[in-house]
């Protein structure tokens, strides 16, 4: 076993969230049991994911999409989010959210395990949000033609992806920033970078990347938030071979 306050500490550092400014929380979101087990790991922590790890004995929640957020502002514990709040707290589960920190780490980030499983190479830290990076940029070894992108990616994802393309040129290089940075593709075009990839795509961007002569393609936001909490749980599993670790699947398509 490894205690609460051991396991945010080592998560914490690992994962640099003090560089970050965040729009939440990252580390310790909800203190529960002072041992730790059995770990659950998610992409967000939903009624679900938390309906699950109460159902597992789990004494931990680690996630990538916590419950806490700066845009929503106050919340009462009311509703939707009493219920998936209030298991937490009544099975004595710790929550650990890692949001910023996750999409970026160059090791363990959600843009590093994407960018590993499609074979780019010579990878470099990407996107900015005050000051610190949000994903990663590198070059295919062969260039790939951009049917032949989508069509592996859809593969690697399981998921349908959406490509704005302006032509059928191959593509050489990519940025990537996991989730809903519809706009970044600005960032990627401004690098010199021939195509980007995210989660979401927004009707006006799917115009005028390809407007301006860049692949755009967007594989879903939970799809392409998938491996980074998957690689974190594999590091833990490795570090702490004593401690159970489950991954819960969300079945959301967005």
């Amino acid at each position: 076993m490894i205690t609460r306050s051991k396991l945010n500490k080592e998560l914490n550092n690992l994962l640099n969230i003090y560089d970050y400014s965040d729009y939440c929380p990252n580390g310790l979101q909800i203190q529960g049991t002072e041992e730790i087990k059995k770990i659950c790991f998610a992409v967000s922590a939903t009624k679900d994911s938390v309906q699950q790890a109460v159902a597992a004995k789990a004494d931990a929640l680690i996630v990538h999409h916590g419950l806490f957020w700066k845009f929503h502002g106050p919340k009462t514990l009311t509703g939707a989010f009493y219920h998936r709040t209030a298991p937490l707290i009544k099975n004595d589960i710790n929550l650990f959210g890692y949001h910023l920190p996750l999409d970026a780490h160059l090791e363990y980030g959600n843009a590093k395990a994407v960018a590993d499983l499609i074979e780019l190479e010579d990878l470099k830290p990407f996107g900015d949000h005050k000051g610190m990076p949000t994903g990663v940029w590198g070059k295919f070894k062969t260039p790939i033609a951009p049917i032949e992108l989508k069509t592996k990616l859809e593969k690697i994802l399981e998921h349908s992806v959406i490509h704005a393309s302006p032509n059928s040129n191959k593509i050489s290089s990519m940025g990537i920033i996991t989730g809903g940075a519809n706009a970044d593709w600005r960032s990627a075009k401004s690098l010199g970078l021939d195509s980007y990839l995210t989660g979401e795509i927004s009707e006006h961007d799917w115009h005028e990347a390809q407007e301006d002569d860049l692949h755009f393609f967007a594989g879903g936001h939970n799809a392409t938030e998938q491996f980074g909490i998957q690689k974190l749980m594999e590091y833990i599993q490795k570090k702490h071979p004593n401690i159970e670790c489950l991954f819960i699947k969300s079945s959301n398509p967005a």
